[in-house]
């Protein structure tokens, strides 16, 4: 009798557990809670703040009033130049943070938490990526708007200032997942931040960004030639211009396929064996 009881309070054990064993949620659903998650740390992050809203208003108002008369000719010619490459400097530069936050996180046992929940291991990464896109968003509104109110006038409709946008996004969102293998490589959120803006300034700077390449030496005009940054600055002006920018936007969509196939499993990988 005893057996017996033992054996019937163990089944209705079990079942309890298993009715009240919450169901496991989708990738989707844990992606976007992430997602939130690292939204609500923005305004506790000063860096990404000034990513957001301080980078690209003084970019923005210094080089169009020191350089614009003396490059375009006047502020209103150089802002139509200026302006889509400002916006893909900013956006650019911004993906830097994505590495550190990830490396802080990382640093103070978050990550060790997350394996605790029953959740697929991509799902704070992607996340992350969700979050990412909401600030250049943001930002991208921010260069625009100034843009705008500064006298910059696209000769695109505002469905062809929407694509160089979006086009501009998803690139940096696809850069966003090298910054994140590099954070779980170096495991440290000074250096990571170090490396990414050592390599995004001269490749911003050197590029077309600010200037014409033709009016620039044969040496560095070769390198600007082949700079990606150069190809996306090029392709978002066209998309503004009211072009189609066909060729560009073709390969610049190839290389974020590729860069998100390569880094993106690869950032899972190496954050299963962290």
């Amino acid at each position: 009798m005893t057996t017996l009881d033992t054996a019937t309070e163990a089944r209705l054990t079990g079942g309890v557990l298993a009715r009240l064993r919450p169901a496991r949620p989708s990738t989707l659903t844990a992606s976007l809670a992430f997602g939130r998650r690292a939204l609500l740390k923005i305004r506790r992050t000063p860096v990404q703040i000034f990513d957001i809203a301080v980078h690209p208003v003084v970019f923005t108002v210094m080089f169009t009033y020191l350089f614009g008369g003396a490059v375009g000719g006047s502020t209103g010619e150089y802002l139509g130049y200026l302006v889509p490459g400002i916006l893909v400097m900013t956006l650019l530069v911004t993906t830097g943070t994505t590495g550190a936050a990830l490396s802080l996180d990382l640093a103070s046992g978050a990550f060790d938490r997350y394996r605790t929940l029953s959740i697929r291991p991509a799902a704070p990464l992607i996340g992350v990526m969700l979050s990412d896109a909401v600030r250049y968003a943001l930002a991208s509104t921010v260069v625009v708007g100034l843009g705008l109110a500064l006298g910059f006038r696209p000769d695109g409709n505002a469905l062809d200032v929407a694509a160089a946008v979006l086009l501009v996004i998803v690139f940096s969102v696809s850069l966003s997942w090298v910054w994140t293998t590099l954070a779980l490589l170096m495991k440290s959120p000074g250096a990571v931040l170090g490396v990414t803006q050592a390599l995004l300034y001269p490749l911003s700077l050197f590029s077309n960004i600010f200037v014409d390449p033709a009016t620039l030496p044969g040496w560095l005009q070769a390198f600007v030639d082949v700079n990606p940054v150069t190809h996306l600055v090029t392709a978002a002006r066209e998309l503004m211009a009211g072009g189609t920018s066909g060729g560009q936007v073709a390969w610049l969509l190839a290389a974020c396929a590729a860069l998100t196939a390569v880094f993106g499993p690869l950032s899972v990988r190496l954050l299963r064996t962290w």
